[in-house]
């Protein structure tokens, strides 16, 4: 009986107890002749820093008081604690529910809630209780909407401009696909920049961003030269 219990608690490895042979045997029969690469520690700037700065703090305290949805949060930025410390946001208008489902992005789909008409407001008031001399604004999807949101685009660049008239306005749209004469109401409210991502080749877009067109997105970018 005791020779049968020492067999079942012995390590049925032929190397158990010996690291460095058992090292050996996982490795691929070609790198087993060749040194080990030793693990190097990752350089400082490449190390993201747990957020809790007090200035982290108080742009979340602006954020949170407004009650504004920013793709710090919801894309699960990594760099939130390096630019909030810096009180560098990027703002998501209309909500924080995407009509589309895209493979890349981390923000929920499903039915979004109505328009808060006060929202252009609010992202004025924080935008200078910041001290923001640049500001990103971006939104979800919004295909439920006849203009897709164009018109709200236009009331948060108004809204920065009267606030905060030294504060350039970075805009980073959806694709207004569909929805006839929203481009040229955003691009009359003259943002100092426009963006609009197409996040990947042709080929790639019935799977990675379905609800969309590359050719639509590229025809877009070239009328915002064009007005």
């Amino acid at each position: 009986m005791a020779l049968v219990l020492d067999l079942l608690n012995r390590d049925p490895r032929p190397n158990a107890g010996n690291p460095k042979a058992q090292a050996a045997e996982v490795r691929h029969p070609e790198k087993q002749k060749r040194p080990e690469n030793p693990v190097l520690r990752k350089p400082d700037w490449i190390r993201v820093k747990a957020p809790g700065s007090p200035k982290w703090a108080e742009t979340k305290a602006i954020v949170k008081a407004e009650k504004l949805v920013t793709v710090c949060e919801e894309a699960g930025c990594p760099n939130i604690g390096e630019c909030w410390e810096k009180k560098h946001a990027t703002f998501m208008i209309m909500g924080d529910t995407c009509t589309r489902a895209c493979a890349f992005c981390n923000v929920k789909t499903g039915v979004p809630q109505p328009l808060d008409l006060e929202e252009p407001r609010k992202i004025a008031d924080a935008v200078t209780k910041l001290g923001l001399e640049h500001v990103v604004i971006t939104s979800v999807d919004r295909d439920d909407l006849k203009d897709g949101g164009a018109e709200h685009f236009a009331n948060v660049i108004k809204a920065i401009r009267k606030a905060s008239p030294g504060t350039t306005i970075e805009i980073l749209t959806p694709d207004f696909l569909r929805k006839p004469g929203a481009l040229e109401v955003v691009v009359a409210a003259k943002p100092d920049v426009f963006n609009h991502n197409l996040e990947t080749v042709p080929g790639k877009y019935l799977k990675v961003r379905p609800g969309a067109r590359y050719f639509h997105s590229l025809r877009l970018l070239q009328r915002v030269k064009e007005l």
